[in-house]
């Protein structure tokens, strides 16, 4: 079981990606945009500089749903490999048996 504090941290760095991510892809293609004057694109680049460093999709870590486990998470599901496998152990996972042969 992760700290609730490091928890919290990744649900608050979720909510400001999800808010900020318009902005921050608009200002970015500005950035890149070749066509557009070196001024302006450092402007653009600037003004990125200013949005919080949370905000950055890459800041965003995967973490288990049920323990906050951040290691050896499947995407798809957004649980970790000891909690599918208990999980399913339990019977709680449609589909999944434990292998045996």
């Amino acid at each position: 079981m992760s700290k609730k504090s490091v928890v919290n941290r990744n649900k608050k760095r979720i909510a400001l990606n999800l808010k900020f991510a318009n902005k921050r892809a608009k200002l970015k293609k500005m950035v890149m945009d070749k066509k557009l004057s070196l001024e302006e694109r450092f402007k653009a680049q600037m003004k990125l500089s200013k949005l919080p460093r949370n905000s950055s999709k890459i800041r965003v870590k995967n973490r288990c749903e049920i323990t906050g486990r951040s290691r050896g998470v499947y995407r798809k599901l957004k649980i970790s490999r000891i909690m599918l496998r208990q999980l399913s152990l339990e019977g709680k996972v449609p589909g999944m048996v434990k292998s045996s042969w």
